[in-house]
């Protein structure tokens, strides 16, 4: 006998997506004289605008954490979708920049988080990791040939363990302690990320 079907989310059931673009991309530009996510990709669009809209587009309520003093960047962001929570505090890293964005939700179902320099990413994957995270103490993410990929999801009950987080380490640390339910894919957009300005010319594999 086939298993019944998982229902679909509702609107008010989907949890929050929080996309990280308040790193400074030191790889990218050593010298800080460009940062990545305003670089344009191949069909016009920047890195910020790709990433926003995708995550946006799979869940609507998603916010942008950026650093303070990024104008052009955060209206790109909202551009693309996502509104802008600016906090000073993420200077210190992912961990800061997530806790941030966690703590400006605090109605959320759950957390869907990605990264801003991820173009690649496909909304089907974003709705897909927001699916497995239905149950409040799941932890989710993409996975392929034993590599964990993004985004990366947490249940509810995941909130204060998410608030604790600070510095650049960001939920790694409950990557490897916890279990993480796999969502596999051969979508490679979730393992790719834009690094280096050759990256932003790279198509991923399909």
């Amino acid at each position: 006998m086939s298993k019944p079907a998982r229902p679909a989310l509702t609107q008010t059931d989907l949890p929050t997506g929080i996309l990280l673009a308040a790193g400074f991309g030191r790889r990218f530009d050593p010298q800080g004289l460009r940062n990545k996510l305003m670089e344009k990709m191949p069909d016009g669009r920047t890195v910020a605008w790709r990433s926003a809209r995708t995550l946006a587009a799979g869940l609507p309520n998603s916010i942008a954490v950026v650093r303070p003093g990024q104008p052009e960047l955060a209206e790109e962001l909202r551009r693309g979708g996502c509104q802008v929570i600016e906090s000073a505090a993420a200077e210190a890293g992912m961990g800061a920049a997530l806790r941030a964005g966690v703590a400006a939700s605090a109605d959320a179902r759950g957390w869907v988080v990605a990264l801003a320099d991820m173009p690649w990413l496909s909304m089907e994957l974003v709705r897909a990791v927001a699916l497995t995270i239905a149950a409040r103490d799941t932890i989710a993410a993409p996975w392929r040939n034993g590599q964990r990929g993004h985004p990366v999801g947490f249940g509810v009950a995941w909130r204060d363990e998410l608030l604790r987080l600070d510095g650049d380490e960001g939920a790694r640390a409950l990557l490897k302690t916890q279990p993480v339910t796999r969502v596999l894919t051969e979508d490679d957009g979730a393992f790719r990320d834009i690094d280096t300005p050759a990256d932003l010319t790279s198509s991923p594999l399909r």
